[in-house]
């Protein structure tokens, strides 16, 4: 199984539009990819982060929701309407293989 987290680091007086706009993008991605996407926050560490978290049987599953997802112009509006949220640069994508 693959386990997919993305984190991104939010501006200072951001935290409410971003947490809004992640659980808007997982609903969104249930809704139209029928993709399980869980929101996260952290409990310890750096307060201004937020992560989703997914997972897929394999890397081939993982690269065709990817696809799809990539593909759709809606996605991308969505995406590109909350950049404001979140300090560029600052997201990393962590792929993991469960044992």
């Amino acid at each position: 199984m693959i386990a997919f987290v993305r984190v991104a680091s939010v501006k200072p007086g951001k935290q409410v539009a971003a947490m809004g706009f992640a659980k808007e993008i997982v609903g969104f991605l249930k809704s139209h990819h029928h993709l399980d996407v869980e929101v996260l926050r952290p409990v310890g560490g750096n307060p201004q982060r937020i992560a989703w978290s997914a997972r897929y049987a394999d890397l081939a599953a993982f690269d065709a929701a990817s696809t799809k997802m990539l593909a759709d112009p809606k996605y991308w509006e969505m995406v590109n309407g909350a950049a404001d949220c979140f300090i560029a640069g600052s997201m990393h994508d962590g792929i993991w293989q469960t044992v």
